[in-house]
């Protein structure tokens, strides 16, 4: 018999099973560094109220309002490219259509001021939805007028409006303004009535610093979803080529109109944060200089993106706060009438400069910085070209 060898059997190989992709994409996204800082930054936000004073506390609220008119604004001028230097005029309906309606009739300031009455969560949706009714009026005109065009005739609300609230006095209060009726529902008053929580005594603000929170969440959430899909694709190609996206089947005047409407409900719902906050509405306030730091809140940030309206509003918004708040102990910058720069007139230089090295050195805005660090310093994957 001859001897045969048996040959040797291949080793077994094994094929890994594939991690499920709802989990290893979880698992990524807990990697990331900008979920980590998400997550610090909500809790921080969340525990805020019950560590900061009244001042910061009202800055704060003033900036989640500033962030909500910023991101309707960037909608209509940086996602679709129409110029609007009417967006205070849409606060200012905001703000003075909550008063109106959730207001009693009274007499103030030698004014009899019209109220009617209505439960104050109902007055302030209503008051969002007549935002978007001033802005539905003038829509069609937005929808077929662009650039500088569009620019000055939204200019001419501004003088429309400033004209209405210093002389409808039953309406508005004239020049001293009117009360605003704290916010209440299913019970619950947002007022300066002292509410203890955790040994902290919650007043006006630390109870709205929750509101302010909701809201600008839950308007930052539909503006992301509607700028990532479908009319977000739209409203770019009228903003980078409007005749093509007309060839290309886009409706471009019917989708200029409605982000127009759209804009006005973000800056109506801006409008009645800020009244809350601030528990009194003055004409002066919504006027054209409130329009242009709005332009600039949305330059600083970077065009067309949510997360730039927010990071341009919080920047010129707080600025003059913590100017005024820091005043004594900053150079060149004191009290009105001491010699100095005054806090206001500051901030208004510091963001112009800011607007030019925007638009100079980073005309991404802010926002891009976010997104541009991380990647210099990402680890390179195998396979990956330098």
């Amino acid at each position: 018999m001859s001897d045969t060898t048996a040959e040797a059997a291949p080793e077994a190989t094994t094929t890994p099973t594939p991690a499920p992709v709802g989990a290893s994409s979880l698992t990524d996204r807990l990697r990331r560094p900008r979920t980590y800082a998400v997550l610090i930054a909500s809790v921080l936000l969340l525990a805020l109220p019950f560590y900061l004073d009244r001042f910061w506390l009202q800055a704060g609220l003033f900036a989640m309002a500033a962030a909500i008119g910023a991101i309707g604004l960037n909608m209509l001028t940086g996602a679709t490219g129409q110029l609007s230097m009417g967006h205070a005029f849409f606060l200012a309906v905001g703000a003075y259509s909550y008063c109106i309606l959730a207001g009693e009739s009274s007499t103030e300031n030698g004014h009899s001021l019209t109220g009617l009455g209505l439960p104050t969560w109902l007055a302030a949706i209503l008051a969002v939805l007549l935002a978007g009714a001033a802005g539905g009026l003038f829509s069609p005109i937005a929808g077929r007028l662009r650039g500088a065009y569009l620019g000055i005739a939204t200019l001419a609300l501004i003088f429309i409006g400033q004209h209405v609230l210093f002389n409808a006095g039953s309406l508005t209060g004239g020049y001293n303004g009117r009360a605003v009726p704290p916010l209440s529902f299913f019970g619950f008053t947002f007022d300066d009535t002292e509410v203890v929580v955790a040994a902290v005594p919650f007043g006006s603000s630390e109870k709205l610093w929750y509101v302010g929170l909701a809201a600008l969440l839950l308007s930052a959430l539909f503006a992301r979803g509607i700028l990532r899909g479908r009319p977000g694709r739209a409203m770019n190609a009228i903003r980078d080529h409007r005749i093509a996206a007309g060839v290309m089947g886009v409706p471009v005047a019917r989708y200029r109109a409605g982000v127009f409407v759209l804009s006005s409900m973000y800056a109506g719902l801006a409008g009645v944060l800020l009244a809350l906050v601030f528990q009194r509405t003055v004409p002066e306030y919504f006027g054209m200089i409130l329009s242009l730091e709005y332009l600039a809140m949305i330059v600083i940030g970077g065009l067309g993106s949510v997360a730039g309206a927010v990071v341009g509003a919080f920047f010129v918004s707080l600025l003059p706060q913590v100017l005024t708040h820091y005043s004594d102990s900053l150079p060149l910058v004191s009290a009105p009438g001491t010699g100095g720069l005054a806090p206001g007139e500051a901030s208004r230089y510091l963001y112009g400069a800011a607007v030019v090295a925007v638009v100079l050195f980073l005309p991404g805005g802010l926002a891009r910085l976010g997104i541009a660090l991380p990647r210099v310093n990402r680890p390179k994957k195998s396979g990956e070209k330098k």
